[in-house]
């Protein structure tokens, strides 16, 4: 590992001054990426602005703000300070309410992460191969050496299955929260501008970007999150508020990976778990007496109505 490569490019004079001391130098790898995992996680609490501000509640069932780190967000927006600090806690209190209604949410989160981060390990080649040319005697090859990505977690397939998991299950819930406050704050003469703030924030790398990519190496995409915001806005509109939510109330309700890449199919299949006895009655009864056999476009009573020479209708 890392301290085979040092101890091989390491002169005799100095290996005899090191003794023992050298085989400390096989926790340097542990270590740096201790390091750099602190450094991140402690860089969190100059930035995050309320207890859900990294995407899942820090504090169950208590809402919580933090004035001087809101302060500094609106720093620069020449806004009043008083539609920020309202526009936040908007969104904090619907994370708290979507959290606290779906008790499973939480621990599935913590479940996912769980899982993704057991058998984690640091690519032991790559640090071989980054240290190979290192000069011991130079603190600058050494601190090159020991920059960049070299300490990054490697993962395996089941692991990275487990973070996509987890980056729709974020979004979603990022997703619902960005509906339900644009929702609410309509009012709120800032609230757009406050809206593309909290985006441009998320593409530069906010606080849940930070946190889980430090933690388990997961890449929180802005697209992902504003997919799942639509997708909440349509369902919304096709199904009513009552039924948007009630499909948080068991995972496998929620859409998946592929339903937020194509939205338009989850409404068919998902229909029948909200449909009322009547409707299920309904479509039992038209399947029975042969309505489902019926092919679109197929002529009724002889008459062709399908497309004629020279018709310009578009197929897209």
């Amino acid at each position: 590992g890392l301290s085979e490569a040092l101890t091989q490019q390491m002169p005799d004079e100095m290996k005899s001054m090191l003794g023992q001391g050298a085989s400390v130098i096989g926790g340097m790898s542990g270590m740096m990426f201790a390091m750099q995992l602190g450094q991140a996680v402690g860089e969190l609490s100059k930035e995050v602005v309320s207890s859900t501000d990294i995407g899942l509640p820090l504090s169950p069932g208590r809402s919580a703000l933090l004035p001087s780190n809101i302060a500094d967000f609106g720093d620069g927006l020449d806004l009043p300070a008083q539609e920020v600090m309202l526009f936040l806690a908007v969104r904090e209190a619907a994370h708290i309410r979507l959290f606290h209604a779906n008790p499973w949410l939480r621990e599935n989160i913590l479940d996912l992460i769980t899982r993704s981060s057991r058998g984690i390990h640091v690519d032991m080649d790559r640090i071989e191969e980054a240290t190979r040319d290192m000069d011991p005697m130079n603190p600058e090859s050494l601190q090159d050496a020991l920059s960049g990505d070299i300490f990054k977690p490697t993962l395996t397939e089941d692991q990275e299955v487990t973070l996509r998991r987890l980056e729709t299950l974020l979004a979603l819930v990022e997703g619902w929260v960005d509906h339900v406050s644009t929702e609410a704050t309509k009012n709120l003469p800032s609230s757009a501008a406050l809206t593309e703030t909290l985006r441009r924030r998320r593409a530069g790398g906010g606080p849940a970007e930070k946190a889980f990519g430090s933690l388990i190496g997961l890449e929180l995409r802005p697209r992902r999150l504003r997919e799942a915001s639509q997708f909440w806005k349509g369902y919304e509109e096709e199904h009513g508020v009552e039924k948007r939510d009630a499909l948080w109330e068991a995972p496998e309700n929620l859409p998946t990976d592929e339903d937020l890449d194509h939205p338009e199919n989850f409404g068919s299949a998902r229909d029948l778990l909200h449909a009322s006895d009547e409707e299920m009655d309904a479509a039992l009864e038209k399947l029975l007496s042969g309505g489902y056999d019926d092919q679109p476009g197929e002529p009724e009573d002889g008459n062709d109505s399908g497309p004629q020479d020279g018709d310009d209708s578009d197929d897209q």
